[in-house]
């Protein structure tokens, strides 16, 4: 299975915790890690699975590199039926929109026929998890459910 891991940071550690999560599939997965700004979103394929890690900024929106991905997925609607991805969101639980910005990533993709795979993954920056671990066990079982779900197939 092709595994695509795409991130989207304002401070960059959405972008750490996505590097690391390629890194701990790479020895058993053909795997690739990227920024979502630099995501074609008409480019999005059948047959890959995508872990997206994305970060929330201000007021529960999306960060920097995370809104050139929403906004052209809004502009240009591709049909991503077929596509598989799951989300892990990051954010701080002390805010009223707590990763929020997770999910704006998470609506356009499903407004465009895409299919959430595995839990919708969850890190609290509040809390005493490293968000690398919480990442890496998320992704884990997020791939195992996607290659059952092959198989059942």
């Amino acid at each position: 299975m092709t595994i695509h891991v795409l991130f989207g940071t304002e401070s960059g550690n959405a972008e750490l915790v996505a590097e690391e999560i390629a890194d701990s599939l790479r020895g058993h997965e053909d795997v690739d890690c990227s920024d979502l700004a630099d995501t074609d979103v008409n480019a999005l394929e059948q047959g890959t699975l995508y872990l997206i890690v994305c970060s929330t900024h201000g007021e529960g929106e999306p960060p920097q590199s995370a809104l050139p991905f929403v906004e052209a997925m809004n502009a240009e609607a591709p049909d991503l039926t077929g596509v598989r991805y799951a989300m892990l969101g990051l954010g701080d639980s002390t805010y009223p929109d707590y990763s929020r910005g997770s999910e704006h990533v998470d609506e356009a993709l499903r407004a465009r026929g895409a299919e959430r795979v595995g839990e919708y993954g969850r890190h609290d920056a509040s809390g005493r998890e490293d968000p690398v671990e919480v990442g890496i066990d998320w992704a884990a079982g997020v791939v195992a459910h996607a290659e059952r779900q092959v198989t059942a197939a």
